[in-house]
């Protein structure tokens, strides 16, 4: 049995983790790049591949990286206008389908094409589900990072995402129930859908009614940091009540941000939370950098040479399929390049998919190191490529910068 992690190897790899985050991200801004990537790369450094200070199969880095997502994806709720939101709904719908339904095409293609003959036969399928992924938490780190979190271009990238999210989970439980020997019926995928769509909408529709009459109890109060933690309570209790319904987590610390980005108290409650978000933030990007497994990607050994040729076919259908999603939308005046780009990272969500390849036998250690490849470079292609992009001219609709999340970015 595994020993469990002591109390004196937890502080010990929590104050490497905090500080390697904090010098991997000012590099990162120091070279021009969104701090994002540094501490993506802080975390290889101290994962298992590197170091091997901080093992992300530990239950508690897991819990901290969850929490720190969970509080990103309430700050980026929080600065959402869910009006402007809608206004490219339509858009975004279309984005997200084209960016699941090509990906998954060509990654099934790719994957009949390139992988061995002898691996399990749902082998094409997992690597063709997990091309289908956005990472709408490193994808909105990046457009915060650039100050571009009003554009349209943003906010469709971000509606995208977060259907892509959804989407994603149907896709992934499907593939999980045919894993462990179920079988596909539209039964079951139908339910599945209506659990992922129906718990945002029923959230936003009830908390529309239900979260101002909460806040004028709270005013009763009127005690030091209520409103914060009257938030980031809401946005764990949704999170918490959206994977009990067979959602997402961060579909309902998303919403919990949406519901209270319109009350009198949503600055006040932005400072604080950001604040939290210091701590909480940072360790899950250094966990989903420390999970990435460089040994499988040895090009001296034939496993790792066949993962190589495998993760660069992936690599290939992964960046053409989010690609040419952005340019789906053709009646979109707005820089196109700019949402496909924006598209493209998997991060958290692929290694998702990849690690229940794994856990199930489906995926072998070199197909599990060809989906992590692809993983790694879509995630580490996007924030270079964004600042290079987003710095060849003006947004198409400049706005003042909010002071949520792009103070949480600033200030790590």
């Amino acid at each position: 049995m595994e020993h469990s992690l002591s109390v004196t190897d937890f502080l010990g790899s929590l104050v490497a983790v905090l500080l390697a985050a904090k010098l991997g991200g000012g590099l990162a801004r120091r070279l021009g790049q969104p701090s994002v990537l540094g501490e993506l790369l802080a975390g290889i450094v101290l994962g298992p591949s590197v170091l091997g200070w901080v093992d992300p199969t530990r239950e508690v880095f897991h819990f901290m990286g969850e929490l720190g997502v969970i509080v990103l994806l309430f700050l980026i709720g929080l600065e959402t206008d869910l009006k402007a939101l809608l206004k490219v709904g339509g858009t975004a719908a279309m984005v997200a389908v084209v960016g699941v339904v090509l990906p998954f095409g060509l990654g099934l293609l790719v994957s009949m094409i390139v992988v061995p003959a002898g691996s399990h036969k749902l082998a094409a399928i997992v690597c063709g589900a997990a091309l289908t992924a956005t990472s709408v938490g490193i994808t909105a780190r990046v457009l915060s990072d650039l100050g571009q979190m009003k554009t349209p271009e943003s906010r469709i990238i971000l509606g995208a995402a977060v259907i892509d999210d959804v989407l994603g989970l149907i896709i992934l439980t499907i593939v999980e129930g045919l894993a462990d020997g179920g079988e596909l019926s539209l039964i079951s995928a139908t339910h599945t859908v209506g659990l992922a769509f129906g718990f945002l909408a029923a959230t936003l529709i009830l908390g529309s009614y239900a979260v101002p009459r909460v806040v004028r109890l709270l005013v009763i109060l009127d005690l030091p940091g209520t409103p914060t933690v009257w938030a980031i309570s809401l946005a764990i209790g949704l999170g918490w009540l959206a994977d009990l319904s067979g959602s997402a987590v961060i579909i309902g610390a998303f919403a919990a941000g949406v519901l209270l980005s319109g009350i009198p108290d949503a600055h006040e409650i932005g400072e604080g939370v950001t604040h939290l978000g210091q701590f909480f933030v940072p360790m899950f990007f250094v966990t989903v950098g420390a999970s990435v497994e460089l040994g499988a990607l040895d090009p001296s050994r034939p496993e790792g040479r066949s993962a190589l040729l495998i993760g660069a076919a992936l690599i290939v259908a992964a960046v053409i399929g989010k690609m040419a999603a952005g340019y789906a939308p053709f009646w979109f005046p707005g820089r196109k390049l700019v949402i496909g780009v924006g598209m493209v990272p998997r991060g958290e969500v692929g290694l998702i998919f990849a690690s229940m390849g794994r856990e199930t036998n489906v995926l072998d250690a070199g197909l599990f190191g060809a989906v992590t490849l692809m993983v790694v470079f879509t995630t580490f292609l996007a924030p270079p490529a964004l600042k290079w992009l987003v710095g060849k001219g003006p947004a198409t609709l400049p706005e003042e910068i909010p002071t949520g999340i792009e103070d949480l970015v600033a200030e790590t």
